[in-house]
């Protein structure tokens, strides 16, 4: 697991003027939405004595419904992790700067809360995903979005590469191809048209497909015979993926996968699934319904993997070139460990419930003196670091 990129928090609906647990990247955190609506997220251990702060409340503080109350002690803490009010030293006492906890930067986009784990500067971060189908609040005219959440008994590295593996739509999903019935099935990695940006892997490709498997949308295809069709998927940053689905030149499925380790092995997914065809609300069911079968299957196969989590070494499976966008990915996930972002669940884990840990903020770089301990991190490596930092333009190709 890595810090340093977004993570998307939950739905932007299920973030209220009430204190929400959410579990990512093996650490606890609490957020809620002030009365201006900003929502705010902080580790959610009390520095005082430990407490959780999502089981507190939330007060007015310099903006209404801007501090969460521990419901321990009754610290107080604003949007930006300051302390505000310790009761026990009564209301005029001088609070020391030393007493915060960690707070993160939030975004809202798609319907979804991302919330920034790590504490580079804004402009060193890499981006949440574009969604070109959206600008501003909604699709454009023309597009019609779903969002689904799913949270599985998977490790999220072995789910992103899940996305970027052409070979296994033949075997694992009947719809996308022939179950392995036909001799003739070979993944032309020749005509791959590669994607490599500073933060994104991907690919472009074409494959024989049958026609779509529902009724009505074969129907809104126009389509109800073998076709080659064009697609691609990629990663984006650590834990993000997009698929590019074209069953016809005319009609499109474009799906934006945001992925949140909630910890070794368990991982939450929101799929926002875009569609140019078939617009209307009643409709969304029958594309969701479909959605939800197809990752079913992805997910029936994840959860029995051996390892459980993905090797350290790729020396410790076979690849074949059509693997070429999953060993990208993992190129990428190395030169990010080697630049100190990727948490040491080791040391986690051999010292869990004896410390309490924080994902390190930016304020980290402003203040030092923190009660909580930064998560450790698998230390970085000097030439892998400066390699890894020049950036490429996050350009992506088009299909």
């Amino acid at each position: 697991m890595f810090i340093n990129f977004w993570y998307p928090a939950g739905r932007s609906t299920e973030i209220t003027g009430s204190p929400v647990r959410r579990r990512m990247l093996a650490q606890d955190f609490v957020l809620w939405r002030d009365g201006a609506g900003q929502v705010h997220c902080l580790a959610n251990t009390c520095i005082h004595r430990g407490a959780s702060l999502a089981g507190g409340k939330i007060r007015d503080g310099e903006v209404p419904g801007g501090e969460v109350q521990c419901p321990y002690h009754g610290w107080r803490f604003d949007g930006q992790g300051r302390c505000t009010a310790i009761p026990s030293l009564g209301s005029q006492a001088r609070i020391p700067g030393r007493a915060r906890v960690d707070a993160y930067p939030v975004v809202e986009k798609y319907g979804l809360v991302f919330v920034f784990l790590g504490d580079l500067p804004e402009a060193e971060r890499c981006p949440v995903m574009d969604i070109p189908e959206y600008r501003g609040d909604q699709p454009d005219p023309g597009w019609r979005a779903t969002i689904q959440h799913f949270e599985w008994d998977i490790d999220y590295q072995r789910s992103v590469e899940n996305g970027l593996d052409g070979a296994h739509n033949e075997f694992v999903h009947p719809t996308h191809g022939y179950s392995g019935d036909r001799d003739d099935v070979r993944i032309p990695v020749e005509d791959y048209e590669i994607v490599d940006t500073q933060w994104v892997s991907g690919h472009f490709s074409s494959r024989r497909a049958p026609p779509l498997a529902d009724a009505k949308m074969r129907e809104a295809s126009g389509r109800t015979v073998d076709a080659v069709i064009r697609g691609g998927t990629g990663h984006h940053g650590a834990a993000m993926v997009w698929t590019l689905i074209h069953p016809t030149d005319k009609i499109s499925i474009h799906q934006y996968l945001f992925e949140a380790p909630v910890d070794e092995g368990r991982t939450s997914l929101f799929l926002v699934n875009l569609r140019n065809f078939l617009l209307e609300e009643t409709d969304d069911a029958r594309m969701m319904g479909r959605n939800e079968v197809v990752a079913f299957q992805d997910r029936d196969v994840l959860q029995d993997l051996a390892p459980v989590m993905t090797p350290a070494t790729r020396t410790k499976e076979f690849f074949t070139p059509a693997d070429i966008t999953v060993a990208a990915y993992r190129d990428k996930l190395k030169a990010w460990e080697e630049r100190g972002w990727r948490i040491d669940m080791v040391e986690v884990n051999r010292r869990r419930g004896r410390v309490a840990y924080a994902i390190p903020s930016p304020g980290r770089r402003e203040q030092s003196g923190w009660v909580l301990d930064s998560v450790p991190l698998v230390p970085p490596r000097a030439a892998g670091a400066e390699a890894a930092a020049p950036g490429k333009p996050a350009v992506r190709t088009a299909p």
